[in-house]
């Protein structure tokens, strides 16, 4: 069965790079949804079923973290996965990521076998 996956990132660039990466990765990838900030991330949501998230902390409107709060505050989507994609050097916005529920992080710049070795537990996890 294949996973369904929404990338949250500001910048397109940074989305188109992700879905080739995670095209190559050669997990069994169905849909790969967009979207350009946590507003859209949550509208997203509302209309299409995904099993994994990866998100950008740095976006404005609404923010990683404020994603991953209301994924995690909601009780249809508390069980999908949040794998954050940060250039955060400093540890202080990864420990808010996992305090409040961050499946894991991956730091930019990343690889595909970086991706591939952070999401493939995440997405076995969600398959029957």
């Amino acid at each position: 069965m294949e996973s369904d996956i929404l990338v949250v990132d500001d910048s397109a660039a940074i989305r188109k790079i992700l879905q080739r990466v995670l095209r190559q990765t050669g997990m069994s990838i169905g849909a790969i949804h967009e979207a350009g900030d946590g507003v859209e991330a949550v509208e997203t949501l509302k209309t299409r079923k995904v099993d994994l998230v990866l998100t950008d902390i740095n976006m404005p409107r609404s923010d990683g973290l404020q994603l991953l709060a209301a994924i995690r505050g909601s009780a249809e989507w508390k069980h999908i996965p949040v794998v954050m994609i940060t250039t955060e050097g400093g540890e202080t916005k990864v420990a808010d990521a996992v305090r409040l529920g961050a499946s894991g992080y991956v730091r930019k710049p990343f690889t595909a076998d970086q991706i591939k070795e952070k999401l493939t537990g995440f997405l076995e996890a969600v398959l029957p």
